[in-house]
């Protein structure tokens, strides 16, 4: 490898520890494991309903899917895409995408939440997904793009009105799916990457050519990947540069709830923050902030994740989907992420089951040996804001930029 190629590496490298909610940890790899082996192809997307999308869908995964486990069923339904039908309708839908190197299994509280509150809800598998991290070298941006696309419109043969919600790289897709379809009815955003914290990012596209893997670690996680292919890295970057591109030309006056955390080093915080305010104007929206410092927006919710009675220091960028009663990612869930960013000393005494506080990748303290946090010890406040964005939203009207940096609200436990 020449010098340029290892400089370039290397800075990938880091951009990918700083991107840490893909990862678990760097550890070494088995150069032949099957998971970093590529299908022969993609699954299709475009089928006529979703039932027979998710017929296929199922298909293709028992087909292509490397297991991390005996148990091939429940693997298989964490990375299958899903519909829930409410009991009592409310002739409305939401669409729900998730983020980069996840899974639909992502979304199930919120999910099960919006069903709850008459919503037919459906989720979507991003091409590359769901399967083995290598297939991730295969798919371009028109593939993440297309399905978004494609099952906007299925949604819409179904339902009234369709809402759009992403996580990360899903809320890139869907924001812009959204500013360029008046038909949608508005946006849930969850960490939304429009911006890359971290400004190599901006170099994945060049080095995909030249360098397979920006990071290869054990799988070992059957709801998501912990590896990343650069080529994933490269179709992600392309989803913020032609969402930043939307966003600069918008006005988006539609309702949009937007939730983010403080701590977390995956997406620049502020500036989603900026297009919150400046583009998204209706009065009704909502940034749900977790975090200690205020947001100037006045429709700004801010809620303390200094919570030491809990072991939290701060908020992660993975940790606003799911319910503290999850059982795979809640407290004493199934899954604890002891790849923290720490040093593999304290990880091997997360792994051991010694007692961890939670945080966003990276973040240490002397004396505690931390793992993520996995889940929203706000879910149920973070939804009853949701709810109201969206039962409120399309009836109010848009206020001036002038009346909205006034009087910020401030929640905390």
């Amino acid at each position: 490898m020449t010098k340029y190629k290892l400089r370039l590496s290397l800075m990938i490298t880091a951009f990918i520890l700083i991107y840490g909610a893909a990862l678990t940890g760097c550890k070494s790899t088995t150069p032949d494991d099957p998971h970093y082996l590529t299908a022969d192809a993609l699954p299709e997307f475009e089928q006529a309903d979703f039932d027979l999308y998710l017929q296929e869908t199922e298909h293709w995964l028992r087909a292509n899917r490397v297991f991390n486990s005996a148990d091939e069923d429940k693997e298989i339904k964490a990375n299958l895409p899903y519909e829930i039908k409410p009991e009592h309708p409310n002739g409305q839908g939401v669409l729900l995408v998730h983020g980069l190197a996840d899974s639909p299994f992502s979304f199930i509280d919120i999910a099960e939440h919006l069903a709850q509150q008459g919503y037919l809800v459906r989720t979507v598998l991003l091409p590359g997904h769901g399967s083995k991290v290598g297939d991730l070298i295969l798919p371009t941006l028109a593939d993440w793009q297309g399905v978004v696309a494609h099952h906007t419109q299925l949604l819409k043969q179904d339902v009234d009105q369709v809402w759009l919600g992403g996580f990360s790289t899903g809320a890139n897709l869907v924001t812009s799916q959204a500013i360029n379809d008046d038909e949608i009815a508005g946006l849930l955003l969850f960490a939304p990457a429009f911006k890359p914290d971290a400004f190599v990012a901006a170099l994945a596209p060049a080095v995909s050519h030249f360098i397979t893997w920006a990071d290869r670690d054990p799988e070992d996680n059957y709801t998501r990947y912990n590896s990343l292919p650069m080529n994933a890295a490269a179709v992600y970057y392309q989803t913020s540069e032609i969402v930043r591109d939307d966003l600069e030309k918008a006005d988006y006056d539609k309702p949009v709830f937007m939730m983010m955390s403080e701590g977390e080093h995956v997406i620049d915080t502020a500036y989603a923050q900026s297009v919150f305010s400046q583009v998204m104007t209706n009065t009704s929206n909502k940034l749900v902030w977790k975090g200690e410092v205020q947001p100037m927006d006045k429709r700004a919710v801010r809620f303390s994740m200094d919570l030491p009675q809990q072991k939290i220091s701060n908020g992660s960028h993975l940790g606003l989907l799911f319910s503290p009663l999850n059982p795979v990612y809640g407290p004493g869930g199934e899954i604890t992420m002891c790849g923290n960013g720490q040093g593999e000393v304290d990880e091997a005494k997360c792994q051991a089951g010694e007692e961890v506080w939670y945080s966003a990748y990276g973040y240490q303290e002397s004396g505690k040996i931390y793992a993520r946090l996995s889940w929203n010890p706000y879910f149920a406040e973070s939804m009853s804001v949701l709810d109201d964005v969206m039962q409120q939203g399309t009836q109010q009207s848009s206020k001036t930029l002038a009346d909205i940096f006034v009087e910020p609200i401030t929640l905390s436990m």
